[in-house]
């Protein structure tokens, strides 16, 4: 079975080979105070930073989900407001969950068609603009331009990014936000289990002012076990091991991105002269790279989703609102161009 959801979907190839490795080092039961997991830490760190092309002067953070970043947000970088800016079901519960932990904080929600207008956004006094990337739940991306023009207009705010079904998959300019996170069951092809949280210098030194530290996953203590290459919890080290083999045997971030860019555009090309199968968003401008959505009858999704799981393929489900009246099929690096090749020629059968 390929799985084209689109998280937890297809590992890279060599992940058995990488976990028997780490079998027969002893990694399985490795102390994470010890000097080798702060060695693999360390490589494990330069490797994000080379691969992706992260500022050498930003923090790298370990966690164990998207979710908890939310969290850890909500705790450490909030004293009483935030702004989320959303037009689906996964920025929306980033927003529901933040204001169970500060109720002060806004929405700003908008269509799944339109481009955010910074001069739009109402954020003098929000202390966090939130900003979902990709939005999983129907297919669409916040440009690079309009991260960039958001950050430019509010100077005083932080800018926190939910980039986790993008990164390591497109190339994001990490210097126009700075908080970055994502769960590494999608562009970076492993298991579940494990997430990435980058932080800026203006992030670290908002940290340091608001001395939050009453949680375990408290951004200050994080980032000084961080200094010592260690975490403040017994960490993923099975996944940290995993994501330091994968990255070493990837391109950089550029030649991944060209990549998944031309299939993206191969997708959008596939389903345009559908009549029974439709792209669910239109506007190239906003439309994801990295997670295709498609809609049409509910009854005929129903009937080729479970078709194509008897031929081998895994379609993703439709999302909150949009359960019944569509499907997502995965783009990640992970996948390869003949497994591609073969869901195009099954689906090609139901699109007229």
């Amino acid at each position: 079975m390929i799985s084209f959801y689109p998280g937890p979907s297809r590992v890279h190839d060599k992940i058995p080979k990488y976990v028997k490795d780490a079998c027969e080092k002893g990694l399985l039961s490795l102390n994470h105070r010890s000097d080798e997991f702060m060695d693999l830490c360390e490589k494990t760190v330069s490797l994000i930073k080379a691969k992706l092309n992260i500022p050498k002067t930003y923090t790298i953070l370990f966690t164990s989900s998207a979710t908890e970043c939310w969290e850890i947000i909500a705790q450490s970088l909030i004293k009483k407001e935030s702004l989320h800016l959303y037009n689906g079901g996964f920025g929306e519960k980033w927003f529901e969950y933040t204001k169970r932990i500060r109720p002060a904080s806004k929405a700003f929600p908008f269509d799944s068609e339109q481009e955010v207008n910074p001069k739009n956004i109402k954020a003098a006094k929000t202390e966090v603009i939130c900003i979902t990337q990709n939005e999983t739940s129907n297919g669409t991306q916040v440009s690079d331009e309009v991260i960039a023009s958001i950050q430019k207009t509010y100077t005083s705010a932080l800018i926190a990014v939910d980039a986790t079904s993008s990164m390591a998959g497109i190339a994001l300019n990490f210097n126009h936000a700075d908080i970055w996170f994502a769960s590494v069951q999608k562009c970076f092809g492993l298991p579940a289990g494990l997430a990435i949280m980058v932080c800026s210098p203006k992030a670290i030194e908002r940290i340091a002012t608001l001395k939050e530290n009453n949680h375990y996953n408290s951004l200050l203590f994080m980032t000084e076990m961080m200094k010592k290459r260690q975490t403040p919890y017994t960490p993923n080290v099975l996944g940290i091991y995993l994501l330091m083999r994968v990255l070493k045997d990837s391109r950089k971030i550029e030649a991944v991105y060209k990549k998944i860019n031309n299939r993206a555009k191969e997708w959008q090309d596939f389903f345009k002269e559908g009549k029974n199968l439709k792209l669910y968003i239109h506007n190239r401008n906003v439309i994801s790279q990295t997670v295709v959505t498609i809609t049409g009858n509910p009854q005929l999704l129903t009937k080729v989703k479970g078709d194509a799981k008897k031929n081998g393929f895994l379609l993703g489900e439709g999302y909150g609102k949009l359960k019944n009246e569509t499907f997502r099929i995965a783009n990640f690096p992970a996948l390869k161009k003949k497994e591609i090749s073969n869901l195009k020629i099954f689906l090609s059968s139901y699109l007229s």
